[in-house]
C-alpha cells in the first residue's frame, strides 16, 4: 500500500485571504518557512528554507488554480520527489477549509516513516496558518532546534 495522507483544517476567514496567505511568500515567512524565492506561480520553481534544515528545499509549482487549488513536487529522502495538494473550499463567506495530502513515498517502512513526519508537519502548518490569520500569531516563532 502507498503511503500517503490527507489532513484538513478549518480557517475562519474568506478562501482569498487564506490562499493568498499560502501563494504570497511574505505573508508564508509569517507563519510556516523562514524564505522564498517567490511566489507559488504555476510553473515557478521556488525555493524554501526551513529553520530546521541546513539547506533549502526546491518547490516545483505544477497547478495553481486561484483560491482553489496548488499542486506542487519537492524533495524527499532518497532522491525522490513527494507531490503535494492543496485544496482550499469555501465553507462560507467567512470559512474556508484547508485540505493538504501527499503522496509518492516506495511503499516501505522508511516511506511511511516519512509520509507520517510530513503528515505531522502539515498539521502544524494548519495550525500555523490559523494562529496567523485568525489571531495574528506565529507560533514558530522561537520554535526552531
Amino acid at each position: 500500500m502507498e503511503p500517503k495522507f490527507q489532513v484538513q483544517l478549518k480557517i475562519r476567514k474568506p478562501v482569498s485571504e487564506v490562499f493568498d496567505a499560502v501563494v504570497n511568500p511574505e505573508k508564508l515567512t509569517g507563519y510556516f518557512i523562514q524564505s522564498s524565492t517567490g511566489p507559488l506561480a504555476e510553473g515557478a520553481v521556488v525555493k524554501w528554507s526551513f529553520a530546521e534544515a541546513p539547506e533549502p528545499f526546491d518547490v516545483k509549482v505544477r497547478e495553481v488554480l486561484k483560491d482553489e487549488r496548488i499542486v506542487f513536487e519537492w524533495p524527499a529522502d532518497g532522491g525522490y520527489d513527494t507531490r503535494v495538494e492543496m485544496v482550499f473550499r469555501p465553507l462560507d463567506d467567512g470559512n474556508t477549509m484547508v485540505q493538504i495530502s501527499e503522496s509518492g513515498w516506495p511503499a516501505d517502512a522508511a516511506g511511511t516513516k516519512a509520509s507520517y513526519d510530513n503528515a505531522g508537519g502539515w498539521m502544524h502548518m494548519l495550525c500555523c496558518l490559523k494562529a496567523y490569520l485568525e489571531y495574528e500569531i506565529n507560533l514558530r516563532a522561537g520554535g526552531a532546534f
